[in-house]
This record gives C-alpha cells, structure tokens and sequence, in this order.
C-alpha cells in the first residue's frame, strides 16, 4: 500500500503542476473557477482509482481446515 500512496502524491503534484501551468498561461481565466474544480476532482478521482488499480499484486489465501 506504500506504494500506491507515493504514486498519488506524485500525481498530485503532476495534476498541480498541470493546473499552474493552466493560470499562469491564461487559460483557466476563460473557463471559470466551477469548471476548473470539477476538473480537478474528476482527474485526483481517476489518479486515486489508478494507484489503488497498481497498488500490489492480487493474491488468493489458502485456508487449510
């Protein structure tokens, strides 16, 4: 599971960086602050179910009776 937490901090950051990059070229300026917030969240959503999609292998339990 720590690796799952590292690979969505990183894509936060990478999702931030995305977001500055937007205001400091002007964009986010014509498109409105609601718009930008759903964007947001919709692509930290997909960054969360990605790392918990990669988060480890999946592995089955024998339980022996």
């Amino acid at each position: 599971m720590k690796w799952a937490n590292l690979y969505f901090l990183g894509y936060v950051i990478l999702v931030a960086g995305i977001v500055a990059a937007l205001w400091k070229a002007g964009v986010l300026e014509h498109v409105g602050a609601g718009w930008t917030a759903i964007g947001v969240v919709i692509a930290l959503g997909i960054g969360i179910m990605v790392s918990v999609a990669n988060s480890g292998r999946k592995e089955s339990i024998q339980i022996e009776k």
